[in-house]
């Protein structure tokens, strides 16, 4: 797959995983790409080191699977850590 379509697959699957999660999270469009891509790097590392499964090519369901679950995982340590940050203490 090339950069640039790793970088499209991150941004769909960041959006989904977004559509998905419910709440509101943060964050505009470059979060959403650098979440995303984040994402699919820790799905496909999960997905290689677990289920022994990785990146076809773009238009497989096995890539698409792995990056918007690993950016489900990422959104969701994102939204605890930012979380953390805006409470106030009193």
């Amino acid at each position: 797959m090339s950069f640039l379509g790793f970088l499209l697959l991150g941004l769909i699957a960041g959006a989904i995983a977004k559509a998905i999660l419910p709440g509101k999270q943060g964050g505009g469009w470059v979060v959403t790409l650098i979440l995303g891509v984040v994402g699919a790097l820790v799905g496909g590392w999960i997905g290689g080191a677990v289920f022994g499964v990785g990146y076809d090519g773009f238009f497989s369901i096995e890539s698409w699977l792995i990056a918007i679950v690993g950016s489900i995982v990422v959104l969701l340590v994102y939204g605890l850590i930012v979380g953390r940050g805006s409470r106030s203490r009193a």
